[in-house]
C-alpha cells in the first residue's frame, strides 16, 4: 500500500490500514457515525494524530463566508472524508476535492465504508499553494 512517489504515502497508508481493521470488524451497513467512532479508536491504538469533526473556515476572496467540518484532519496535512454509502458517485469525489481546494490541504482520503469490501480512493489537490498550508 506504501508508494513512495506519492506524498505522504506512509501516513495515508496506516490511515486505510485503520479504516480496513473497522471495515473487517463491522462489514458494511452501519451510520457513518458508528465507523467514525471505530476508525476514531482504531486510530488512537496506532498513534496517528489527527482532528475529529475539525472545523474549518470557507473563505471567498479572502473573506470568511462560512465553516466546514472534516470527518478527521490527520497531523494537520490530510483531510479524511467517511461515507457509508451503497456507492460512491462522482459528486463524492468532487465534493472531497472541494474540500482540499477550500482548504488548502494537498492530500485527502476518500473512504466508503458502506459497500461490501472498503472502498478509498486517494485524492491530490491540484490547486494547493504551499505557503499557505494549514498551521
Amino acid at each position: 500500500m506504501i508508494n513512495h512517489q506519492y506524498k505522504h504515502s506512509e501516513l495515508t497508508a496506516k490511515i486505510i490500514a485503520c479504516a480496513i481493521e473497522v471495515h473487517k470488524t463491522f462489514g458494511n451497513g452501519f451510520q457513518e457515525v458508528i465507523y467514525q467512532r471505530a476508525l476514531e479508536i482504531e486510530m488512537r491504538r496506532m498513534n496517528i494524530s489527527f482532528n475529529r469533526e475539525f472545523e474549518m473556515p470557507i473563505f471567498y476572496r479572502e473573506q470568511q463566508i462560512g465553516a466546514r467540518r472534516v470527518d478527521f484532519l490527520v497531523d494537520n496535512l490530510i483531510s479524511v472524508e467517511l461515507k457509508a454509502i451503497s456507492k460512491l458517485e462522482d459528486i463524492h469525489f468532487a465534493q472531497a476535492i472541494n474540500y482540499l481546494e477550500a482548504y488548502n490541504l494537498e492530500i485527502g482520503l476518500l473512504v466508503n465504508f458502506g459497500e461490501t469490501s472498503l472502498k478509498f480512493k486517494r485524492l491530490n489537490n491540484k490547486k494547493f499553494r504551499a505557503t499557505q498550508a494549514i498551521e
